[in-house]
């Protein structure tokens, strides 16, 4: 996950005052503000939970409101700390963690609790309504559409939710990302709308083809992985030659929908997830590629002429690192205009690493198919298996303590600070390996003019074998 804490805001309060609230974006995307009094709440409740040793340092408390440059200070400060505490696996999936998220979304955007109708599409457009509260969180919502189409309690989390957005140009309809569990579904699309034509589809979540083995046993998942291979093939995310193009339509006619999926998972790209055209440095600078994400790997198809195009592939188990930057033009807030960055340290060979970086607006999303990938590996190689319902019931949730929520009838401004803040890069590190870490096996990784996080138990999850 990336986070950032980009700007601030002046929130006035029923009787006027006037106070500083942080506006957190999560994966690219405004998620919510909060003031500093409900995210030291926040780091007091981690503090019980984890123990302060296991956290990192959080700014201290001021006995007078700061402005200027002592708030940018706190800013930066909290802006890391959130991104550090992100990054342990134990605490990201933590009730505490994901329930002051979802409620920091809930009172930002006003949202009461409330019974609601809500459309989860297929990729063919098949509409599942169901019942829910509008601040159920994604795994609730994901566990209410699987009830409604009968799918098998072992299978549930082989799929997920997805938000897609229909494209002004052409009316496809292009993912945006995986819905997480600190928000809620319908809040986020009720967001998300305002910006255009959005809907929530269903898809499955796995990268690991070898997973349709257990599926296709199952009539309802079968259909699934159908209606999705179908959709895929029609957007050309899997290539295909004219034959084969010719025997799916057969068997497509035919309603052979195994025999279908056995043919299309033959095919090159299947199950992959296919981006917009971008920029690379590489093979050389100004590099129009075509990236898809699938396999254990990046797909790049570089275009060198019209007619002529380089195929090449980064495996994920030989990208030590990577992180997101957001740079913003002189002269302009953080949230108006922005360029996105992916940049990755690849091991190219034995003892010889380098930076590739990748221009695109869908940045974030590539990041998290490499996230979802190397966790997806990393669960493969401990001999673990996908959690269940039953898995997620057992433990009980703890909400997040409301006593320094923010009120809902709070309104927001832009702050001066933010305004003056004219130009900056917003810096979100990841390191492919989901294993729990300690922030004393955190290091400081050199690379393109500012510091990446990377985490030492790296070599240990992959190493040189996988080279």
């Amino acid at each position: 996950m990336h986070f950032s804490i980009p700007d601030t805001s002046e929130i006035t309060d029923g009787s006027g005052s006037t106070f500083t609230s942080f506006n957190i974006h999560i994966n690219g995307v405004f998620h919510c503000t909060a003031r500093f009094s409900l995210l030291f709440s926040f780091h007091e409740q981690l503090k019980k939970e984890f123990g302060v040793n296991n956290l990192p340092p959080f700014p201290p408390k001021k006995l007078f409101q700061v402005a200027g440059p002592k708030l940018e200070e706190r800013r930066q400060m909290l802006e890391r700390y959130i991104q550090i505490v992100s990054q342990e696996v134990a605490i990201a999936n933590s009730d505490v963690f994901n329930q002051f998220l979802l409620t920091a979304q809930q009172e930002t955007q006003k949202e009461q609790s409330e019974n609601v109708s809500l459309d989860v599409y297929l990729m063919n457009g098949h509409k599942i309504s169901i019942g829910v509260v509008s601040t159920d969180q994604t795994e609730d919502v994901l566990e209410s559409v699987a009830s409604q189409i009968d799918l098998p309690e072992d299978f549930v989390y082989y799929f997920g939710l997805y938000l897609v957005c229909k494209e002004a140009s052409d009316g496809e309809m292009t993912i945006v990302r995986k819905l997480q569990d600190f928000e809620s579904p319908y809040i986020s699309l009720k967001s998300a709308t305002k910006q255009g034509v959005h809907r929530i589809v269903l898809r499955k979540s796995y990268w690991d083809s070898s997973f349709d083995d257990e599926l296709l046993a199952n009539k309802v998942t079968m259909n699934l992985l159908y209606v999705q291979a179908v959709n895929d093939i029609e957007r050309r995310w899997v290539i295909t030659t004219k034959e084969q193009q010719e025997h799916l339509k057969s068997l497509q006619q035919k309603g052979s929908k195994r025999e279908f999926l056995r043919l299309a998972r033959t095919l090159k790209h299947y199950g992959y997830m296919q981006f917009h055209p971008c920029v690379a440095d590489y093979p050389h600078d100004q590099s129009h590629v075509l990236i898809a994400a699938g396999n254990k790997e990046l797909s790049f198809r570089v275009k060198l002429a019209p007619d002529s195009v380089k195929e090449g592939s980064f495996k994920i188990t030989r990208i030590r690192c990577w992180r997101i930057t957001t740079t913003v033009p002189e002269g302009v807030r953080q949230t108006d205009s922005t360029q996105l960055e992916l940049s990755f340290e690849y091991l190219m060979a034995r003892d010889s690493l380098q930076w590739i970086t990748i221009q695109s607006d869908q940045a974030i999303l590539m990041s998290m198919c490499l996230q979802g990938m190397v966790e997806e590996l990393i669960m493969k190689k401990q001999g673990k298996k996908m959690k269940k319902p039953s898995d997620r019931s057992k433990k009980g949730k703890r909400s997040f303590n409301r006593e320094n929520s923010i009120a809902s009838t709070l309104t927001q401004q832009p702050s001066s600070e933010a305004e003056e803040n004219t130009s900056s890069k917003v810096l979100l590190s990841h390191k492919p390996v989901p294993n729990p870490l300690k922030f004393s096996d955190l290091k400081s990784l050199k690379g393109k003019g500012n510091d990446a996080v990377g985490n030492s138990a790296f070599d240990a999850a992959i190493g040189d074998d996988d080279l």
